[in-house]
């Protein structure tokens, strides 16, 4: 803002402060990917405070390898917002971070192996890029969001027999069966970009409108994601078109006592209830499968970080990296996070959440509104 007015930038100083091209920022423009929507005092199109921080998103994601039809797809996303896109962006930016500072560690290593005459094996040189690294360096949702065995015994189990598996909204892919045959689909680039090495073959797709011919597949699974789809009924029904079985790990929004059972929405995070507010009932989800829900209890040490997984453990949601992990606390913005967690430390601190919850404290599981629908 200058003098009350907000300031416009003309191409020519967008390029020069943003290191591309006018030419670039015009492809943009006849693209509709970042398109100047204020005009200067002489008539020439300019970049408006909302148009540059566009701009800025994509090209930080241009940058990181993305495509231009994938940037479209992740700034354009109604389900996040710019602190979400932030957030992906910093999470992106730290683990190539971390894949670099492990390759020049490695480089250096066989440098100083070569000054010794010690030749490395061609297995060892080619370690620096392959699925070793990962294993080492990670990134902050594989890191938080691990598969839980317990839990994952269960998913595949109402897998049946089923051999031919398709995995709707499968993110990083930590409940993909490791002995069946099966194909991925997740429509966010950022999520397809940390699935690891070898990781079933993914396809970009909404579960609205799955890609695939009626019952091609012996089985759909979805694991933690019907609450980020659009319309969660017509994903359902689709996961029901292209398979005979359908197995679905979600949570019974529905029911007003969940709230209520989870000391972290009861006393910290009310905003929670208005996040499910209008979430189908488990009934409605159920139907639209054809199907039955079976309760699932969260193991008190349960090793995958989801919402409700740190029950019996508080501290561990002090920790920046286990809430951004988790899609509720972008959705209930950074005011309503701050006040939950000051909260949460003070009782903490104080001794007032180990009175409350006592009861928690001897139990081995927890029923806390996770359901399994099997069809």
């Amino acid at each position: 803002m200058v003098g009350g007015v907000e300031e416009h930038l003309t191409v020519g100083r967008v390029a020069r402060l943003a290191g591309v091209s006018v030419r670039t920022l015009h492809h943009y423009d006849e693209i509709g990917l970042v398109r100047p929507s204020a005009r200067t005092g002489s008539g020439y199109r300019a970049y408006a405070a909302g148009d540059v921080e566009r701009l800025r998103e994509v090209l930080a994601f241009r940058r990181l390898g993305f495509g231009l039809r994938e940037i479209a797809d992740l700034v354009d996303d109604p389900a996040t917002d710019a602190v979400a896109r932030l957030h992906r962006l910093r999470g992106l930016l730290l683990g190539q971070r971390d894949r670099a500072a492990a390759m020049v560690s490695a480089i250096d290593r066989e440098l100083e192996a070569r000054a010794m005459g010690i030749r490395t094996t061609p297995e060892e040189q080619l370690t620096v890029f392959g699925a070793q690294l990962y294993e080492v360096i990670g990134s902050a949702y594989p890191a938080t969001r691990r598969t839980e065995p317990r839990i994952a015994a269960r998913v595949w189990d109402a897998l049946g027999d089923a051999r031919t598996v398709l995995n709707v909204g499968a993110g990083t892919g930590s409940y993909e069966p490791p002995d069946r045959e099966v194909t991925a689909v997740e429509p966010s680039a950022v999520m397809r970009a940390q699935r690891p090495a070898g990781a079933a073959p993914c396809v970009a797709a909404d579960a609205e409108s799955l890609p695939f011919e009626d019952r091609s597949f012996d089985a759909a699974m979805a694991f933690s994601t019907v609450h980020h789809w659009r319309d969660p009924i017509a994903g359902l029904r689709e996961m029901r078109r292209v398979a005979r079985r359908v197995v679905v790990f979600t949570h019974d929004g529905s029911d007003a006592a969940w709230r209520d059972r989870f000391w972290l929405t009861r006393d910290y995070l009310a905003e929670v209830s208005g996040l499910v507010a209008d979430w189908p009932s488990l009934a409605d989800l159920t139907r639209a499968i054809g199907g039955r829900a079976e309760p699932v209890l969260i193991p008190w040490d349960c090793a995958d970080g989801f919402f409700e997984a740190h029950w019996r453990r508080p501290e561990a949601y002090l920790d920046e990296t286990v809430r951004r992990a988790v899609s509720v606390w972008t959705r209930v913005g950074p005011e309503a996070e701050e006040r939950a967690m000051t909260g949460l430390r003070e009782d903490l601190s104080s001794g007032r959440w180990a009175e409350r919850n006592r009861d928690l404290l001897a139990l081995d599981a927890a029923e806390l509104g996770l359901r399994l629908l099997v069809a």
